[in-house]
């Protein structure tokens, strides 16, 4: 809408709303909803006026957006449908962590050319090529995709606070640090899933401890039913003073935590 109307603000609210798609049968598969959300809700003001220059904090590079809801399956990996009472509630697919992942490793790959130094760009792009003209090569050698190494185009991550297990496979996959999902798993800890509000308390918890230097690129990550899959760039205008206003204030000397990775031999 700003691209179509320049000298404008717009309002963006990204939140969870728990309530309306609550559950009161007894169909398990549709329960898990009732316990895996919580209740969230972010606002941000953004502007095309140039004169907002000097007083913005952040600038906006790249959004990609990737959207599955022409495949059944992803239509359906989270859906509201009624129950044998007749119950409305939101069931949740076996299949979803294969579909979500799916959706990821297609906005990841679309992104990774817009944001990507050129040496990282080459060794993907070579890999791929290798695969294609031969294939996974000998047994005893399987080629291996090649994952470009995303801390060279961000200082700061803020993924999608869906669950644990969903945080330590992003991790994994992307070779991320523990500094780098911290402020996604002090999101999870102190406010649990709230959905796509979720990227937004990260944001502000990085900000609370005056993480963001001017010039630093901030990856929000965010997925959710349909099955679709977002992500959007920021620059960092200023470095970003500790504000008066945060909902990381009364608790700011609690984070990070221990607890959020566990220790070697335990379960």
């Amino acid at each position: 809408m700003l691209q179509a109307n320049p000298n404008n603000y717009a309002v963006v609210v990204s939140t969870e709303m728990v309530g309306y798609n609550w559950y009161p049968g007894k169909d398990r598969s549709m329960l898990i909803p009732n316990c895996y959300f919580r209740m969230g809700c972010a606002a941000m003001l953004l502007s095309n006026r140039h004169r907002d220059h000097r007083r913005a904090k952040y600038r906006l590079e790249h959004i990609v957006r990737t959207h599955k809801g022409a495949d059944v399956r992803s239509f359906r990996s989270i859906y509201q449908d009624e129950d044998s009472e007749k119950f409305k509630g939101i069931k949740i697919s076996k299949d979803l962590v294969e579909i979500g992942g799916d959706a990821i490793k297609t906005n990841i790959t679309t992104l990774g050319p817009l944001v990507l130094p050129v040496s990282e760009q080459l060794l993907f792009f070579s890999t791929l090529v290798w695969k294609i003209l031969f294939g996974n090569g000998a047994k005893s050698h399987p080629t291996k995709p090649y994952i470009p190494d995303y801390k060279l185009a961000f200082e700061h991550f803020c993924v999608h606070a869906a669950s644990k297990t969903v945080l330590d496979e992003l991790q994994r996959n992307l070779k991320l640090s523990d500094k780098n999902l911290e402020a996604s798993r002090a999101a999870l800890h102190r406010f649990g899933n709230t959905s796509s509000s979720s990227i937004w308390y990260e944001l502000a918890y990085l900000e609370a401890k005056e993480q963001v230097k001017r010039g630093d690129r901030v990856w929000q990550l965010a997925f959710g039913s349909g099955f679709k899959c977002n992500s959007v760039v920021w620059k960092s205008l200023r470095k970003i003073r500790r504000p008066s206003r945060n909902p990381w204030l009364d608790c700011l000397d609690r984070y990070p935590q221990e607890i959020f990775r566990p220790n070697p031999g335990t379960v």
